[in-house]
């Protein structure tokens, strides 16, 4: 007849080592737990038999010990292929590259409790209490020894947790801005999308964006599309102007003014101006030097342009509609 003894290690022979069991603690909703078919597992029995025996002794079992996974939660799990990543609704606090902490592929949904694209039984996951009580209710001697590693588990998994904080809020951190940077670039984009899509429908008029080096063409037509759009008046308060400018604002309607504000102490610029004011609509221009950036005034509305109106396209640049109207811009002058 066998001894007690040897009944006992031959029950715990096949339990798992404490670095193994740490691989299926998991976090969810804040808490680290293990799943009740992980624990099955380790206790060498099956899911359902684990949890009739929690049911029996439920009042043992309050929500900070035992909670059941909801549809979301099982659904993330099933669709990360059974491993869990970090998540917003469940980020591990350990997902780093050590052996210790690697997530296992089985610790989580088995495929047996699968249906196509629907769970049969929805998991419940233990906290450390839970586990602890269980020995109460699971009282084999795998059971207690089984119980005895999973604590160790915990604490080992705790120590790691504490010994590393100061890795793990530099990895939120980080995450964090990549998040921020990440949602920064997309609305960017969507915002560049909109005003190019308004720019090739010619149906609205783009209050800010930008342009970038060799999109020439396109910025090209912004601005001619600004000049058209004048009804009374046109001031460009630009410092360096050659006669690509002048040919732009030639395209403004019969009846419109120009005034420019600008360096005139370049010759070329002088003579360019007299031949054409001999045979086209007169461009009236006033020595001013006393601005960095560069503002076209259509009528009353004001947009502030980030780079000369003859070198448009060569390098980034952007525009902004003002806040201010073209006579409260001419006042400070």
């Amino acid at each position: 007849m066998a001894k007690k003894n040897d009944i006992v290690k031959a029950e715990t022979a096949s339990i798992q080592p404490v670095e193994q069991i740490e691989s299926l603690i998991i976090t969810i909703r804040g808490k680290q737990v293990i799943l009740d078919r992980d624990l099955a597992r380790l206790y060498g029995v099956e899911t359902r038999r684990l949890n009739e025996q929690v049911k029996r002794n439920i009042e043992r079992f309050p929500d900070d010990f035992m909670f059941q996974l909801s549809k979301e939660e099982v659904d993330f799990l099933r669709s990360q292929n059974a491993t869990l990543e970090i998540s917003s609704n469940l980020k591990s606090q350990i997902v780093i590259s050590n052996e210790k902490v690697l997530r296992s592929q089985n610790a989580t949904l088995e495929k047996e409790d699968m249906r196509g694209k629907h769970v049969k039984f929805i998991p419940y996951a233990f906290t450390e209490n839970g586990i602890a009580m269980l020995s109460s209710v699971l009282r084999s001697p795998m059971a207690i020894a089984t119980n005895i590693h999973i604590m160790r588990a915990f604490n080992a998994m705790r120590h790691f947790i504490g010994s590393h904080a100061q890795v793990f809020q530099r990895l939120e951190v980080v995450e964090r801005n990549q998040l921020a940077l990440t949602t920064q670039v997309a609305e960017n984009n969507k915002k560049l999308e909109e005003v190019f899509k308004r720019l090739d429908a010619g149906d609205a008029k783009p209050e800010h964006g930008i342009f970038f080096d060799g999109q020439i063409f396109d910025s090209y037509i912004f601005i001619n599309d600004r000049i058209r759009e004048a009804k009374k008046r046109i001031i460009l308060i630009d410092n360096y102007i050659d006669d690509s400018v002048l040919k732009m604002l030639d395209k403004r309607e019969i009846g419109v003014t120009v005034k420019l504000y600008t360096n005139l102490s370049f010759s070329t610029l002088k003579m360019d101006l007299k031949k054409h004011n001999a045979q086209y609509a007169p461009i009236d221009a006033e020595q001013f030097n006393r601005s960095h950036d560069r503002f076209l005034c259509i009528d009353d509305t004001v947009y502030l342009v980030g780079a000369s109106l003859k070198d448009l396209g060569k390098k980034w640049f952007g525009f902004s509609k003002m806040g201010v109207t073209t006579d409260e811009l001419l006042s400070k002058m």
